[in-house]
């Protein structure tokens, strides 16, 4: 291997002079023989990491990969916790156009055990898929008597297509709650905020639709008079999420502005309970913040 030349200056004086001059050559090899290998062995090293990696397995398995189906139509979407031995959820699973797995396997868990215990098979699509409290119960090795409002199944999709399993991101997050009443989810009710504020409201349905909800007078904080109520909310049949539309419920607020709310939350169907989180804006100030609304019945 050539080097590079080195500069040798010229020699003067005694042999004690020379004696430095070899000793100085010979450090100056040795660092540069150094510097050489300790490349060589940074690049034998970043090697040897490279082929040491290796992709490591997810442990839910295979996921987003492959054939991926969807969960759609899911209704209903609870475990009617004063019904167990009769409740059930259902939902339709699809697949792309044009795939052909084998099989889908519905998978369940319950709480967060991860038992992924095998709940049905499916092998034509679309699919509908029902699957009964009492049977998931059962397979799961839980007593209907250990079911408690709250508690939550979860049913994934396995699906086993050209010989690889894969489990799709489709997830359905069962809670155990109370069917839905209308009778339930309206009349006086008495709202409490983090404004702070606290003054009875009046909630009623829409005639056409159980789940299409109006509260009157919560737009009335700090005394403000709501004159273009009522602010109005969707309970989701499956899920009994709450999402609420944007609107303008004040046309003044103390001279500041109208006053507009928007926001989601959820209703407990066992007691009537709604627990909003609603964006009050004011006029040409913007939104003055997220504020919780707790809206109970009335005795």
């Amino acid at each position: 291997m050539a080097t590079a030349p080195m500069f040798m200056p010229r020699m003067s004086g005694g042999p004690e002079e020379h004696v430095k001059f070899s000793l100085l050559i010979v450090k100056q090899l040795i660092n540069f023989k150094m510097k050489k290998i300790n490349k060589l062995g940074l690049i034998f090293t970043l090697i040897m990491i490279f082929m040491s990696c290796e992709e490591l397995p997810d442990p839910a398995g295979l996921r987003g990969k492959a054939i991926v189906p969807a969960i759609t139509n899911i209704n209903p979407g609870i475990f009617d916790s004063k019904d167990l031995e009769n409740s059930y959820v259902e939902f339709v699973v699809t697949v792309p156009e044009g795939s052909t797995p084998e099989k889908i396997t519905v998978q369940g868990s319950y709480q967060d055990n991860y038992e992924r215990v095998t709940m049905s098979e499916v092998t034509s699509f679309p699919a509908t898929v029902r699957i009964s409290s009492s049977d998931a119960a059962q397979k799961l090795g839980v007593a209907l008597s250990e079911i408690a409002n709250g508690d939550t199944f979860t049913f994934e999709l396995l699906t086993q297509a050209n010989g690889t399993a894969t489990r799709s991101t489709a997830v359905v997050i069962v809670p155990v709650a109370c069917a839905y009443d209308v009778n339930l989810a309206t009349g006086s009710y008495h709202a409490i905020s983090d404004w702070p504020s606290e003054y009875d409201v009046t909630i009623t349905s829409d005639p056409d639709d159980p789940y299409k909800i109006y509260v009157a007078g919560l737009s009335e904080i700090d005394g403000c008079v709501e004159d273009n109520g009522p602010f109005v909310l969707h309970i989701n049949p499956a899920t009994y999420a709450v999402s609420a539309e944007e609107k303008m419920l004040a046309s003044d607020y103390y001279g500041y502005g109208s006053v507009t709310f928007s926001g989601s939350g959820n209703f407990s169907s066992c007691d009537g309970t709604y627990n909003l989180n609603i964006d009050i804006s004011v006029g040409a100030y913007g939104s003055q913040g997220i504020y919780q609304f707790v809206i109970t019945r009335n005795p």
